[in-house]
């Protein structure tokens, strides 16, 4: 991460293995002050449990988040926020539950990662590289979310398509006024899709590829509410929040791809039918985007690396999960001799799941650029700064 001084600066670091006994984060940079919604956090880590076509470790854990240090009486204090989340299947020194696994998953980090610290038990790398460390993240991110919140701004995640029916839900608009009727209809989902025929068939083609010793991948989509324009910048390409949330979205285990808007499509149109037109609106002056409006969010709420005051939008891509039940063509990396890769207790699918993450990780780059915007070492600091810059905007002159 790069330093910029003067700039008030959210970071996030995990630490802990799949069967370790927990998975810690370290949150740093939060303003004194942030309510601390212990049930968000604790539901949204419930929700990356689940989703259909989860595997056995689910119905093991049963996750929330310990704070050890950062808050108090409900509240941030301003120093880093620490949490665990415990495992309860903690069995990482025990030779007979987690055995040498000599025989890697293509797809996975297994033989990379052997190589690269030069030791043929694919053990320590699968351990750290698994998705069990997500749930870290999406405990930052939701207490992060509590932060954006007292900002006006509202992350919504859920499942676009997948396996056989990519397209499962490409009718469905997401808009400012129907997301909260989404959600509800995506939490009545086993696969977390807001659309009851689209997850059937997505039901279908997990049952169908259980059955075929098979995995299923698919697309997330995420929408931030409520950002103004001016998150982010265009001055270093570190400092893009698209490029953040690109690399956040990446940095998901077995995500392939990134779209932001109208993403790959914007290839196959021209220019005029790319760009969003700008329009401005008095009556919606007081709002959040100062009443720039667009007819069109082609750009996903963001121009030049900057948020621009409409939704922002991301999609990503999910493999399908490394560990099939059948195995698949793979070398020993003791004899060298072709064998079938080792089997690990996995998921079917975990595309569910994956949209939490994403809800949580796009929530987390989107406070990081809020606070370095709005600085402050406490929330009323932060919401008079914010306020303020808002007005100033609003104020704009139309000459200098």
């Amino acid at each position: 991460m790069t330093y910029h001084p003067g700039m008030a600066l959210l970071s996030y670091r995990t630490a802990g293995e799949s069967h370790g006994p927990g998975v810690v984060s370290l949150l740093e940079g939060l303003p004194r002050g942030v309510e601390v919604d212990a049930e968000l956090i604790d539901s949204e880590l419930v929700r990356r449990q689940g989703g259909y076509g989860r595997g056995g470790r689910m119905r093991i854990e049963s996750d929330h988040a310990e704070f050890l240090g950062g808050v108090r009486l409900g509240r941030t204090t301003g120093a880093p926020v620490a949490i665990l989340v415990p495992n309860k299947d903690s069995r990482l020194d025990d030779l007979e539950r987690t055995p040498p696994v000599e025989r890697p998953r293509p797809g996975h980090a297994d033989l990379a990662g052997s190589i690269k610290w030069l030791t043929p038990d694919c053990r320590e790398t699968l351990e750290r590289a698994s998705a069990r460390e997500t749930a870290g993240r999406t405990a930052m991110g939701a207490l992060a979310r509590c932060f954006l919140r007292e900002l006006g701004i509202e992350i919504f995640g859920f499942v676009r398509g997948g396996g056989p029916d990519p397209e499962a839900m490409s009718s469905i608009e997401v808009t400012e006024s129907n997301w909260k009727s989404l959600r509800d209809a995506r939490d009545a989902s086993a696969v977390y899709m807001p659309d009851h025929d689209a997850s059937e068939r997505m039901i279908a083609s997990i049952r169908q590829a259980k059955i075929d010793k098979d995995t299923v991948g698919g697309f997330v989509e995420v929408h931030a509410f409520g950002c103004p324009p001016g998150l982010g910048s265009c001055v270093q390409w570190d400092e893009r929040l698209d490029a953040r949330i690109a690399g956040a979205i990446m940095g998901i285990q077995a995500f392939k791809a990134v779209e932001i808007g109208l993403g790959t499509e914007c290839a196959n149109r021209n220019g005029s039918q790319v760009h969003d037109p700008i329009h401005f609106d008095a009556a919606k002056a007081e709002s959040a985007h100062l009443g720039f409006t667009r007819p069109s969010n082609n750009a996903g709420g963001l121009e030049g690396g900057m948020t621009n005051g409409m939704p922002v939008v991301v999609r990503g891509t999910m493999k399908p999960i490394s560990t099939l039940l059948r195995g698949l063509p793979s070398v020993n990396l003791v004899s060298r001799s072709p064998e079938e890769s080792q089997y690990e207790r996995s998921d079917i699918s975990a595309i569910a799941a994956a949209s939490v993450v994403a809800e949580n990780v796009v929530a987390l780059e989107i406070a990081r650029a809020a606070r370095e915007k709005f600085g402050g070492d406490s929330m009323a600091e932060v919401r008079s700064q914010f306020a303020s810059y808002l007005e100033l905007a609003r104020a704009l002159p139309k000459s200098e």
